[in-house]
C-alpha cells in the first residue's frame, strides 16, 4: 500500500489526489474509487456496508467499505488516514468499476470540483 505522499502522483482506479497550497501548508484530498477486481471480470459493485460514517476518522490501512460482485464480496481499506469527508456512493448502491466512491481528507477541506 502506497503512503498519502505516494498518491500525489498516483492516478488509479483506487486514489485520485487533489493538491491543494493553502498559504505555506499543502493539503491533500484522496477521492477513493471502485478498483479493478484482479482476476474477477466485472464492470460494477454493489455497496454492501459502509464501516464509518462521514466525520470519522479512519486509518491507512483499515476496512472502509464492504462492497460485492457477482461473485465474491470484499473489504476496500482505506488507502491514507484522515477523515471520511463524504461518502458518494450509498449502500445498496450499484457502481461502476472506477467511479467515485468517497473522499477522505482532514476536518474542513473544500471537496474537489470533477
Amino acid at each position: 500500500m502506497a503512503s498519502s505522499r505516494d498518491y500525489t502522483q498516483y492516478r488509479g482506479a483506487t486514489g485520485e489526489d487533489y493538491a491543494r497550497s493553502r498559504g505555506r501548508r499543502m493539503t491533500i484530498v484522496t477521492a477513493l474509487r471502485v478498483p479493478k477486481t484482479g482476476g474477477i471480470p466485472t464492470t460494477k459493485v454493489s455497496v454492501v456496508k459502509w464501516f464509518k460514517q462521514e466525520g470519522e476518522t479512519v486509518k491507512q490501512g483499515e476496512p472502509l467499505v464492504e462492497l460485492q460482485t457477482d461473485k465474491v464480496n470484499y473489504e476496500l481499506d482505506a488507502p491514507v488516514g484522515g477523515v471520511l469527508l463524504t461518502i458518494v456512493a450509498q449502500e445498496n448502491a450499484e457502481v461502476p468499476v472506477g467511479d467515485l466512491l468517497c473522499h477522505i481528507g482532514e476536518p474542513g477541506e473544500a471537496i474537489p470540483q470533477s
